[in-house]
Formats: structure tokens, sequence, C-alpha cells
């Protein structure tokens, strides 16, 4: 079991993370860094680390532990914010330290692929949650925290408070996906949240002031995958929202406006949709053709 750390600087660093902005998954995120260290050094004074001490301590998860470059990226992210934001220190091993990620393109399922997915979710409130994030592109713990106020059908949009990075933006709401959300909101009339803890025999769904269960999605996703036959590795929930993009750039949705429907900061990150998608090579191939015809003798 982990020990508890109610010290004040565990304390500190979840109200400067809160203060900062970051969303509640980061904030756990950084924190269990943050505890990890602790742990490590069995209870000694952060302030009394040294920055070659630190640096011994990255060194030991990434060769002794052999952690993925993803967990390093994160517990590299969760410490430098620690130190640098809460203790205040300057030291030079945040500017040579960086955890690279491989470069994975994500896995994208086609429409067919996505349609007989769904087909196999067994509970009305696992498929409407699941469908909700395909067709609206949403992050997973954005789908969870939506509310009742979010779903603005006159406009058929949805306003997402709780994106990544606090940021706000608003999604088009398609009209099944409004149907589907009434009919499921008719099940237990929540005031406030969509997708609300059912509890047992889902009697305390009305009253609920927390959303589903993330493993109850998860779980679902996973047993309708294997059901449909799909064979593709680390399909996940997330990659309902990659195929969503992959989809609407497809049909011939702007880049520029599928970034903003997703909420990504730059550009270049929505970039990466052009690789999972042979639409554009296949229109410019039947272009060339076209343009090039007439050298036949």
């Amino acid at each position: 079991m982990h020990k508890p750390l109610q010290t004040p600087w565990y304390d500190k660093t979840v109200k400067s993370l809160q203060l900062a902005g970051m969303s509640e998954r980061t904030q756990q995120c950084y924190a269990r860094a943050v505890r990890m260290l602790m742990e490590h050094f069995d209870g000694k004074d952060p302030r009394d680390i040294t920055e070659e001490e630190l640096q011994e301590y990255l060194l030991f998860r990434r060769n002794d532990c052999n952690w993925a470059s993803s967990t390093l990226k994160i517990c590299y992210s969760g410490l430098k914010f620690f130190f640098v934001n809460v203790l205040q220190r300057d030291w030079h091993i945040f500017e040579i330290l960086k955890a690279q990620r491989e470069q994975k393109l994500p896995c994208v399922l086609s429409r067919e692929e996505v349609y007989h997915i769904l087909q196999e979710v067994k509970t009305f409130h696992n498929y409407v949650f699941l469908s909700t994030v395909y067709s609206c592109g949403l992050r997973l713990q954005e789908a969870l925290h939506l509310q009742v106020s979010d779903i603005d059908s006159d406009r058929m949009r949805i306003h997402v408070h709780r994106g990544k990075g606090a940021k706000d933006r608003f999604v088009p709401l398609p009209h099944e996906t409004l149907i589907l959300l009434r009919q499921y909101w008719a099940t237990h009339r929540n005031p406030n949240l969509i997708f609300p803890a059912l509890g047992r025999g889902h009697q305390k769904a009305p009253t609920s002031k927390t959303p589903m269960s993330i493993e109850s999605v998860q779980g679902a996703l996973r047993k309708a995958v294997i059901a449909a036959g799909i064979k593709k590795r680390r399909v996940t929930i997330h990659t309902l929202r990659h195929s969503y993009a992959t989809h609407m750039l497809e049909a011939g949705v702007n880049l520029r406006v599928i970034q903003r429907y997703l909420g990504h900061a730059v550009l270049q990150t929505t970039m990466v949709y052009l690789h999972l998608t042979t639409k554009g090579q296949e229109d410019a191939f039947e272009i060339i053709n076209c343009q090039m015809k007439g050298f036949l003798r």
C-alpha cells in the first residue's frame, strides 16, 4: 500500500496544479509522479533533494525500471512542474533532460468498423456514451463530464467547458446524436449530468453528482471490439476521436476546422491525420493523370 502523503509540499503541488488550470487527469498524473519521488527518497524533505539526486532518480526510472518513453515524459513533466513552480528550483537539468516519445501513428478505424463495434455494445448507457465520443470527436474526460447545460440544441452544438489545457470550444452536434442523448437522459433525468454514475440498479443516477466510471466504458469498448472481430491493435476510446478526425478529413472538412473542433492548440497536432488517410493521395493521383494526358504518340 502507498504511504499517505498529506504533507504541506504535496498539498502545495495539488493547489499549484489547480491554479495553473491543469485538467483533473493531468493533476492526478503529476501528483503521482511527486508521490513516487517522495516514496523513493523515503519521505526525505524535497527541499533537501539535490539536482544530482534528481538526475540519478530519473536515470533509475529509465534504465533500471525500464519505463516507457510516454511514462517517462509524464514523470519528467510532473517533477519539473514540482521543482520549478513549488520549490522554485532553477536547475540546468530541466533544460537538458527530455523523454522522447516514440513517433507512432495512432490506430484508426474505418466508418464500417466503428459501426460494427457500436452495434456490439450491449448496454444503452455505454452505447450512447461511445456514440457521442465518436460523433462529436470528444476526449474521454470531456464526454464523461458533459452537462445538460452544455447541449445547445438551437445551434446544434456542444459547449465543451473542460477541454485539455482548460480551453473551451464548441463542437457540432449531429441530429441523431441529439436524439440519442435525449433518449438516454430521459432514463435518469439527472438535472446536471448527461452521464451520471448509475449505482446499483441504476437508482443512483437521478441524484448522482459524479459521472460514470472510466472502467465501465473502457470495459464495454474492449468487449465490443472483440465481439466485432476487430483485430487492430491499441483500440481505445481515444481511437474513436482519432477516427472522427480522419473521417472528417476524408469527407473534405478543412484541416483548420478539424483543429478547432478537436481543440488542438497548434495545427501540427492535427496534421498527423494527413498520414492516416489516402483520400488526398487518391484525388491527387486522378488529377495528375488528367493533367498529364497527351504524351503518348
